[in-house]
């Protein structure tokens, strides 16, 4: 899969060090497969999750959150966000609903 762009995986790193290490294990690992679906992404990361069309994964044990956009079928994946369990939770990364 093409990872479009390692950019915010790089910053978020850079003010959070403890993520540099899982952040950098995920990009290798997607950047070489080759995935048709969530059911596959799940046995290389099994703690990741469809939330309203974002494919969240766990990352550095349930510290960090990585929102991505995922197009199969030309093997892109869109890093929307990267923030820690709690802001995450928070939900400032959800995509407004339309009236």
């Amino acid at each position: 899969m093409h990872v479009i762009t390692r950019k915010k995986l790089n910053e978020f790193a850079r003010d959070h060090p403890a993520a540099k290490r899982p952040l950098d294990a995920w990009f290798k690992i997607m950047n070489r497969a080759e995935f048709q679906s969530l059911i596959e992404i799940r046995t290389a990361f099994p703690a990741t999750d469809d939330v309203q069309g974002r494919c969240v994964f766990n990352i550095g044990g349930n510290k960090f959150r990585l929102v991505t956009k995922i197009e199969y079928r030309w093997q892109k994946i869109f890093i929307v966000a990267v923030m820690t369990h709690e802001d995450y939770d928070r939900g400032a990364w959800k995509p407004k609903r339309k009236k």
